[in-house]
């Protein structure tokens, strides 16, 4: 039963990823040899480090998952969020010659930081405030 369980989580794990590249593909397929634009490159520290953050938010919700902290629901709605994040680093940086300006990069680290606090607090890993004299300890988030 636990492969049955890891091979889901792989599998939707996988379709969320991929969903974003196949309608990038699909659009880009049906363009006419007029419509064909040159492709920007995405680099520069500041996108970089976005990937990078978003791809280990991406690996923890994978692995919150694969362990059984959160549900499957929950896992697709942070991949979700997560995924919005990463559309939006692509347009701005699209729209700006493959740069993200200060601005937007930090709204994004914000956006993307709330999604692993999330993550951090539906695990229950996160730091628990209160001394238990009213009954418990609570998230601090």
């Amino acid at each position: 039963m636990r492969a049955s369980t890891s091979l889901k989580t792989v599998t939707l794990v996988a379709a969320l990823i991929a969903a974003p590249f196949a309608g990038a593909y699909a659009a880009g397929h049906h363009k006419g040899v007029l419509d064909a634009t040159a492709s920007t490159d995405f680099t520069g520290p500041r996108v970089t480090g976005l990937i990078d953050q978003i791809q280990g938010v991406e690996q923890g919700i994978a692995q919150a998952r694969e362990a059984n902290s959160i549900s499957a629901s929950e896992a697709q709605q942070l991949h979700m969020r997560a995924a919005r994040i990463s559309q939006a680093a692509e347009h701005v940086a699209a729209s700006d010659h493959g740069r993200i300006p200060s601005v937007q990069y930090h709204d994004l680290l914000r956006k993307l930081d709330n999604v692993d606090q999330r993550l951090i607090n539906d695990t229950g890993s996160g730091t628990m405030i209160g001394d238990g004299s009213d009954g418990g300890n609570y998230p601090n988030g």
